[in-house]
């Protein structure tokens, strides 16, 4: 059977390397696949980098960008994250606990049939689940590679408060 929870969270990407981080605090909903395997489904806030106070007034009357739906498959051993949304910018992450893994990104664009694709690698140096019988916290600590350019070194973090 299936069960579901509503429950606040809390997900941080930030890297040790480089100047980047980003934190999403939301709800969302957890279900429990079976003992060990879990699914997060969580609707990221609209990102706007426009102070509505100083936008043109012709600026103001565009359509508002529609927030975005981030999946997460998480289990003891492999961790996959799915974003989808507003039709121009998707991504894929599979992380397995010290192996090499895909992350995939996809970009739409308004020419009638164009998108492109871009696939990196990561290696996933750590990944630690902590709670039961439902997750509290993952951790992910990962590279980035594109053939043999490393692209940063990462830390995912992801809190889930019951």
């Amino acid at each position: 059977m299936l069960t579901h929870h509503r429950k606040p969270v809390c997900l941080s990407v930030v890297s040790t390397d480089l100047p980047f981080w980003s934190v999403v605090e939301t709800a969302a909903t957890l279900y429990q696949k079976d003992r060990e395997r879990f699914h997060l489904l969580l609707s990221e806030p609209v990102i706007s980098d426009r102070d509505p106070v100083t936008v043109a007034p012709e600026v103001a009357t565009l359509p508002a960008r529609t927030s975005r739906l981030l999946w997460l498959e998480i289990s003891p051993y492999r961790v996959i994250m799915t974003m989808q949304g507003n039709g121009q910018f998707s991504y894929r992450h599979l992380w397995e606990r010290e192996m090499y893994g895909i992350s995939r990104y996809w970009l739409q664009s308004d020419s009638l049939g164009a998108n492109s694709q871009m696939r990196l690698r990561n290696f996933t140096r750590n990944l630690t689940l902590i709670g039961k019988p439902l997750p509290e916290h993952v951790r992910l600590e990962y590279e980035l590679w594109a053939e043999k350019v490393q692209l940063g070194r990462y830390i995912l973090n992801l809190d889930i408060h019951h």
